[in-house]
This record gives C-alpha cells, sequence and structure tokens, in this order.
C-alpha cells in the first residue's frame, strides 16, 4: 500500500478532534493526494451502530467489559477491509480519530483486562494494519474532562470513575514508550494554534521522509 496512515489519540477532551480537522483542511490545501478522515468506533455502517452502543447512555443493562472490547474489535474488523485498506491502496492520507491504542489504553488499562487478549484481538481485526504516525495529545484527567463537560452531555466513558481516566493516561505514557518512533506526543495543554503547529511540522518531516524511502 501507497497511501500514509496517520491515527490521532488521547483521553476525553485532549484535543485530538480538533486538531485531525485542522490537519485534514491544511493538507488538503498542501497536497493533490487524496486527503479523508474517519474514526473508530464509527468509520462503517457498522460501526455506526456499533458506535451508539458503546457510547450513548442507556437506562438499560449495562455492557461487560469482555463484551464492550468484542465490539471494539468487530467495529475495527470491518473498518480495516471496508474503509483504511482501500483508501490506503489509492495512495490516500488517512487521519483516523483512534485506532488500537485506544483499546490498549481504555479496555487494558482503564478496565484492566488481560494485555495479550487485547493484542490477540487487535491482530485479528486489524490484519496486520499498523498506523505510519500516531499522535498521541497529552493532558491530565482533570483538564480533558473539564473540556469534554463543558462540551454537553457526557457519553458512557465520560462518565467513567477519575481513577478509570487516570488509568487510561498511564496506559497512553507506556505505549509511547514502547512505541516512541511511532507515537509522537504532544502537550495536549497548549493552545489548540501551538498543537496545530506543532502537528503540521512533524508531519511534514514523516511524509517528506516516507517519499524518500519509497
Amino acid at each position: 500500500m501507497t497511501g500514509t496512515f496517520v491515527v490521532f489519540e488521547g483521553i476525553e477532551g485532549c484535543g485530538k478532534t480538533t486538531q485531525l480537522e485542522r490537519t485534514r483542511l491544511w493538507l488538503q490545501s498542501q497536497t493533490t493526494r487524496p486527503v479523508v478522515v474517519t474514526r473508530e468506533p464509527g468509520g462503517t455502517e457498522l460501526g455506526q451502530h456499533l458506535r451508539s452502543i458503546l457510547l450513548e447512555v442507556s437506562e438499560g443493562e449495562s455492557i461487560d467489559d469482555r463484551a464492550e472490547l468484542l465490539l471494539y474489535a468487530a467495529d475495527r474488523a470491518q473498518h480495516v477491509e471496508q474503509y483504511l485498506r482501500p483508501h490506503l491502496e489509492r495512495d490516500s492520507i488517512v487521519l483516523c480519530d483512534r485506532y488500537t491504542d485506544s483499546t490498549v489504553a481504555y479496555q487494558g488499562y482503564g478496565r484492566q483486562l488481560n494485555r495479550e487478549l487485547i493484542d490477540r484481538l487487535n491482530a485479528i481485526a486489524t490484519n496486520g494494519l499498523e498506523p505510519d504516525l500516531t499522535f498521541w495529545f497529552d493532558v491530565t484527567p482533570e483538564i480533558g474532562l473539564d473540556r469534554a463537560f463543558k462540551r454537553g452531555e457526557a457519553n458512557r466513558l465520560e462518565r467513567e470513575a477519575l481513577d478509570f481516566h487516570h488509568r487510561v493516561r498511564q496506559g497512553y505514557v507506556e505505549l509511547a514508550q514502547q512505541h516512541p518512533h511511532r507515537i509522537v506526543s504532544v502537550d495536549g495543554t497548549l493552545s489548540a494554534d501551538e498543537v496545530e503547529k506543532t502537528v503540521r511540522e512533524i508531519l511534514t518531516k514523516r511524509l517528506t521522509s516516507k517519499s524518500a524511502r519509497t
């Protein structure tokens, strides 16, 4: 595949979705390559249904942690084959809001499910598709949740206890240490303009480097 796969990660309220949209607009003004945006969960028709189940607050029965993990894996498997691979095969730059690191951070660290199980499920769901670059926008849970709640009604994950969100952030910290070439940490407490400048600089270098290799 000749495309470029870039993922935007972080806890609730970290600013990743804002930066993804800013990056899309900037890239579309800089390149003739197709630039597409997508998200997990919800990047396909099936994914939209799963997103509603996973994130909407329900007064009915709660979702078992293992069931939640499997639903995210189902969303990802469909997303990879129906959306991500086809666009990457057409030399697109794909900007994705969340991917496998979210599952490790939220279900592995937040829910404290078995990491080996999560890694196996991610391997099955992705069928080997790894990002070229992952931006992790780092903020404390206190800052992130304050931002998230100011946006409006909180979703199911945003309503989790503060300890849960601290574990999720720690998951991202350790993932960044384990994958220093792929995951780039960006200070999410800076202004949106400052964060955008950092993202542009890093992405320009990576795109230039990948172009030189091919």
